[in-house]
């Protein structure tokens, strides 16, 4: 089914657009859905928002004074008109959203410009998308009719029942919400139907959580149902690197977790390493250039867990011929880097390869091999059957944590990832390789190997960018924000987690990890990590061509293409390395000296396009700003998902101890009350102001406290205090405290 964005997104790309040819586009061909488009149509004209010309072609007005952003909402009823490029917000009054719920992207008009500190208003005059198409709601009567009432409180409707889903009425005792499926969406004076699709019953029954929180994170379809079948891929003409070991660092545990590269240390002449990256080929397996072959992947855009398996956007079938077996030769797509002897980086080179896997590195290797006290002597029952393979394995931690310490000197930040109390979610606390939204990195540990191959993979992700950039290649990456210093005015707030007096630089600033190690109590630097991620933005997918205003030498960028089973970015960067190395031209028509382009340095050489127009035809339509927008709402959905559903198992886990005492510290401040970890359970809870009943508490957001008018007690954030859980809502995700 069409969206009035697609029909717009259309005309984007067109200069003009018959009907017949957009119906097409949309894929249109019954009689009902030609009435709705013709519909959609003329409301668009009235709004001004598209033009029917003289030969009848549709286009888009170029000046139309309407805005496309997406609509967020809080809880108290404040919605506002969120834009791109950090662009300012636009308050929404709520008779003027014209039924746009939380999510849903729309185009916006300004009617009163904003002054001072006021945002500007505007009205939505048009519903690009819908992002709920089903709703998780409460059954309830309200006269006599029957309602779904959603329990997302940012959504401001009802929708209508028919009679007979009048069976699903709310009960308290069961928790029993209803999944229900919208058919017509409210408008104008009309209220919005729907019908239930499912009842959860949620008391008690943890089995269900996987589901609740997939569909409260508007993951309406899960399975898998793209069956699509692996191309064969030729071994001819590829370096044969299976004589050499080569080892696998994986601490994901799913037998479904997305597919890791191997790596391969060789040495060479002249104190020269090699650190070979072997990529599993999977942009060989595919097809890539047609919007047919693309459909496959039109709703399922990343890999996640999801408990005890994963959700993976690649078919099994493909999987299975990608994976790097154990002793058995695989073809790859891999990166050579040239180290010197101080394990800089002085030369790189992509290749199609031939490889083979001789270890699964697991934890307690690399917990045994770090943490011995002698590298002479091999004693240990875990190093004995593995003894062959030390010095390769000794050398990759070396050079994964000095490139490490390359990565924290330009600015970046280490933080230790939280420890889990929770076995079904140790999936959840493995560190993501993927994961470049965040703006830190997590620490390298013993008990995680995969941290130190990712400090290994963030420098192939760069190289890729640098090399591609260089000859004028679109890639899908991530853009790194300046981080190293970090507000007087925060510093402030939070001065009392730091137990030495503040020395600052003449711009009142200090870099993260100042104030971290004037940190003494380990208390507060967990609780100084978690307020600094907080505060932190995350950074989403980037669209970067030759014509980009992005300065690449100001800035640290990444086009990730090493875990192409992870998502769709690595994929469509790794499909653009392999097209590069396969039918990248290596010379013009007048120069016989063909030049090895994959080789670092190599545009020095080239003054010609490297692709043909059909291969570049190819990629614009992979890396365009449509397909990067819609993965970075799958990205968010995703993000908001693993969120989620880590934060009901901690619920599920306090439910179980409601009315025990436990000590505690002060993680967040608000109006309303302050927030408290419980780190012996790994949970989190609120202690809200109405419960403080011998004083009455006023609000300080200058110093982010609560102080009481009369006995001048304060609750500030570091403080140790001690509590009780008195009530847990699996609905809200929340637990509510009490001091004791």
């Amino acid at each position: 089914m069409f969206s009035t964005s697609s029909i717009i997104d259309n005309l984007n790309q067109q200069e003009g657009l018959e009907y017949k040819k957009l119906c097409q586009l949309l894929k249109i061909s019954k009689k009902s859905d030609k009435d709705k488009l013709d519909i959609a149509l003329l409301a668009l004209e009235k709004l001004a928002i598209i033009n029917k010309n003289e030969e009848n072609k549709y286009t888009n007005l170029k000046d139309s004074k309407h805005l496309v952003a997406k609509i967020r909402c809080s809880s108290k009823g404040y919605c506002f008109a969120v834009r791109e490029n950090i662009k300012e917000d636009i308050y929404i009054k709520e008779n003027l959203l014209n039924h746009a719920w939380n999510g849903d992207k729309v185009l916006v008009r300004i009617i009163k410009e904003g002054y001072r500190r006021k945002s500007p208003e505007g009205i939505v005059d048009c519903i690009l998308e819908r992002s709920n198409q089903i709703l998780l709601a409460k059954v309830e009567i309200i006269n006599n009719q029957v309602y779904a009432i959603p329990i997302d409180d940012r959504i401001l409707a009802k929708i209508k029942l028919p009679k007979k889903d009048e069976k699903y009425k709310y009960n308290q005792e069961y928790k029993n919400i209803v999944k229900v499926e919208i058919d017509i969406f409210p408008i104008g004076q009309e209220e919005g139907i729907g019908h239930v699709i499912k009842e959860l019953k949620l008391n008690n029954n943890e089995n269900l959580d996987t589901e609740f929180v997939l569909s409260k994170s508007n993951f309406k379809n899960i399975t898998n149902s793209n069956d699509i079948k692996p191309k064969d891929i030729k071994k001819e003409k590829r370096l044969d690197l299976s004589e050499k070991n080569a080892y696998m660092f994986k601490s994901w545990k799913a037998d479904n977790s997305p597919i890791l590269p191997i790596i391969q240390i060789e040495n060479d002449k002249d104190e020269i390493t090699k650190l070979w990256i072997h990529t599993n080929a999977i942009a060989e397996r595919l097809t890539l250039n047609s919007k047919k072959s693309l459909e496959i992947f039109s709703d399922k855009f990343e890999s996640f867990p999801l408990l005890n398996i994963w959700q993976t956007y690649l078919s099994e079938n493909v999987s299975n011929a990608s994976k790097f077996n154990l002793g058995e030769k695989n073809e790859a797509i891999s990166l050579c880097i040239y180290l010197n002897s101080e394990n800089e980086i002085i030369n790189w080179s992509f290749h199609l390869t031939l490889v083979k896997c001789s270890l699964i590195v697991e934890n307690i290797h690399t917990e045994a091999l770090l943490t011995r006290k002698s590298k002479k002597r091999i004693t240990s029952k875990v190093l004995k059957p593995i003894k062959e393979y030390i010095e390769d394995l000794d050398k990759i931690f070396e050079i994964a944590t000095e490139f490490r310490k390359s990565q924290l000197s330009k600015g970046k930040i280490e933080i230790s990832r939280p420890l889990n109390h929770i076995d079904s979610l140790d999936e959840f606390f493995v560190c993501n390789l993927g994961e470049y939204s965040k703006e830190y990195f997590e620490a390298l540990s013993n008990t995680d190997c995969q941290t130190y191959l990712s400090s290994i993979l963030y420098e192939a992700d760069l190289i890729w960018f640098k090399h591609s950039n260089k000859f004028g290649l679109k890639s899908a990456s991530y853009i790194s924000k300046e981080l190293d210093n970090i507000n007087l005015s925060e510093i402030i707030k939070y001065s009392e987690l730091v137990d030495s007096d503040l020395e600052l630089n003449d711009d009142g600033n200090l870099t993260y990890r100042q104030v971290l190690d004037l940190c003494i109590d380990d208390d507060k630097k967990r609780v100084l990590n978690k307020l600094f991620i907080n505060n932190l933005i995350d950074t989403e997918v980037k669209l970067i061509s030759k014509d980009s205003e992005i300065n690449p030498s100001e800035n640290i960028i990444k086009s990730p293409w090493t875990l192409p089973s992870y998502d769709f970015i690595n994929l469509i960067n790794q499909y653009n390395v392999f097209n590069m190395i396969l039918n990248g031209k290596r010379a013009n028509e007048n120069n016989t000296n063909y030049i090895n382009i994959m080789e670092i340095d190599s545009d020095n050489k080239v003054n010609w396009e490297i692709y043909n127009s059909s291969m570049t035809k190819n990629m614009d339509l992979l890396f365009n700003d449509l397909l990067i927008d819609k993965i970075n709402e799958y990205k968010n959905k995703a993000k908001q998902y693993k969120a989620n559903m880590i934060t009901i198992k901690q619920v599920r886990k306090a439910e179980r101890f409601i009315g025990n005492n436990y000590k505690g510290i002060i993680i967040a401040v608000q109006s309303y009350g302050f927030f408290v970890e419980i780190e012996e359970l790994d949970v989190e809870g609120l202690v809200h102001v109405s419960t403080l009943n011998n004083d009455w508490y006023e609000y300080r957001s200058r110093q982010n406290l609560l102080i009481g008018r009369k006995s001048k007690k304060s609750y500030k954030i570091g403080d140790k205090i001690e509590i009780k859980i008195i009530k847990v809502d699996i609905l809200k995700y929340q637990v509510d405290l009490e001091l004791i």
